[in-house]
């Protein structure tokens, strides 16, 4: 199967891809979608659908994963910030594919083990999982995490699923 993980963000939103199969990993690419500061809102979220669009095009991932945002700065960052999370959850579900949304500390700790890891953790981590990547930047390293919490939350989801039918059965059998 192969996924997408996105990091968004106005300014830079990253991207990861990579394939599981057999629960093994495979990096397949990484980068990030820029936005100019200087240009209108409008045409920065425009220029993020595409982006995210685009390396939907290319990659042909089978379903997707967002790392949601927590922001409790500036309030009107945090409204810059949910637009651009919008926008780039659109994409995906634009294109027909499944949409997971997983909390920072989830990816953290899906990788790394602890929520609260540094950035660096998380880098390293995925370093270490996709030892073929070299994640362009900081957010491509995050989206790819996303897309490796993605694979490990997906997987169970499958197990579970795949043993749900026996266990109705076993259970109607007593």
């Amino acid at each position: 199967m192969r996924l997408l993980g996105l990091d968004p963000g106005l300014r830079v939103t990253g991207w990861g891809v990579i394939e599981v199969h057999d629960g093994r990993l495979r990096h397949i690419g990484n980068g990030v979608v820029r936005t100019r500061s200087g240009d209108p809102i409008g045409d920065r979220l425009v220029a993020l659908f595409d982006g995210v669009r685009a390396v939907i095009e290319e990659f042909q991932p089978e379903g997707a994963a967002i790392e949601e945002t927590f922001v409790n700065r500036n309030p009107q960052s945090a409204l810059r910030l949910g637009l651009a999370r919008g926008v780039v959850l659109l994409a995906p579900a634009h294109a027909g594919l499944p949409v997971a949304e997983y909390a920072a500390n989830q990816v953290k700790k899906s990788v790394v083990g602890a929520g609260h890891a540094a950035k660096e953790q998380v880098a390293m981590m995925v370093a270490t999982l996709l030892p073929q990547a070299r994640a362009e930047s900081a957010d491509a390293a995050d989206a790819l995490a996303v897309a490796i919490c993605h694979a490990h939350f997906s997987q169970s989801a499958a197990r579970i699923a795949a043993m749900m039918p026996a266990a109705n059965v076993a259970g109607r059998a007593r």
